[in-house]
């Protein structure tokens, strides 16, 4: 553009201006430049966009959400779990004296027996082997926390060698146990207790057999039992046969010996848990009521 007195004259560059043919090229060389440049800044602020995202709450695509892990109790609990989970409803019971004229006072009260017991109620009451408490002057619990009480017989059932008690105050947090569960021959079993004294001992093993009957020399036998080889021995008695959910599917009330030793050679017998809550007979499959 030049000026000419006051008006200024507009040269139009046309293809055929001899006197111009450097200016095209420049201005296509300019244009292809500043397109590039403009392309290089958009690519350059989507993938900002796509890395950061938005900033407005939109989500990243379903593909890399977490998903949520299945319950535990969806599956098979391991052994240490299993003791976790029931360790806080897990009681030791130590009976004082025998009742009875036989007897005299101070023989009663030095004779004791130890078992094991489980929180079975949000009340508090405990089940038990009867055998443990049969005939006790005294009772007291002690609970893993470190709490004791004195206990009262709240129902007993001999026949089944089963026994509940009325403690006179729970632990510091009452944790009753889940009761429940079926099993089959073959089935993962824990047993929990207080063997010679060992308080929450806990030992594993499998379902050996199902409906079997044990004999006694007082109270007729004991039949519809759950065998089962998971280690116990005295002071066992009453504690809880567990399923592979920690659920209480039995209680533990003897082992077989044939020699006078009473120790265990891996033959254990547990109440299923519907016969000690009352569900009759029981065949080791009884759920509970």
């Amino acid at each position: 553009m030049r000026s000419v007195g006051d008006r200024p004259v507009v040269t139009m560059l046309g293809a055929d201006n001899p006197g111009k043919t450097d200016e095209k090229p420049k201005n296509e060389l300019w244009r292809r430049v500043l397109i590039g440049a403009v392309a290089i800044w958009a690519a350059a602020i989507t993938g900002i966009v796509l890395f950061r995202g938005d900033g407005g709450g939109t989500k990243a695509p379903a593909a890399a959400r977490p998903s949520a892990a299945p319950s535990a109790s969806d599956a098979p609990l391991t052994v240490p779990q299993i003791y976790q989970t029931v360790l806080p409803s897990l009681v030791s019971i130590r009976s004082t004296g025998k009742a009875g004229p036989a007897a005299s006072a101070a023989k009663s009260m030095t004779e004791s027996s130890t078992g094991t017991g489980i929180i079975a109620n949000a009340d508090g009451t405990i089940l038990t082997a009867n055998h443990v408490i049969a005939g006790a002057v005294a009772i007291q619990v002690t609970y893993t926390d470190g709490t004791t009480a004195a206990a009262e017989v709240k129902s007993a059932d001999p026949a089944h060698d089963i026994a509940t008690l009325t403690p006179a105050r729970g632990p510091g947090t009452l944790v009753p146990a889940t009761l429940g569960g079926r099993l089959d021959v073959g089935d993962p079993v824990v047993a929990m207790g207080n063997p010679l004294g060992l308080t929450a001992s806990t030992t594993s093993g499998v379902v050996s057999g199902l409906n079997r009957t044990m004999s006694r020399d007082e109270g007729g036998d004991v039949t519809g039992l759950i065998q089962f080889d998971a280690a116990v021995n005295p002071g066992s008695s009453g504690g809880p046969l567990l399923n592979d959910r920690g659920q209480v599917a039995g209680i533990v009330v003897a082992l077989a010996n044939p020699t006078d030793a009473g120790t265990f050679i891996g033959i254990g017998f547990a109440v299923p848990i519907g016969a000690a809550l009352g569900g009759g007979q029981g065949n080791g499959r009884n759920p509970p009521l």
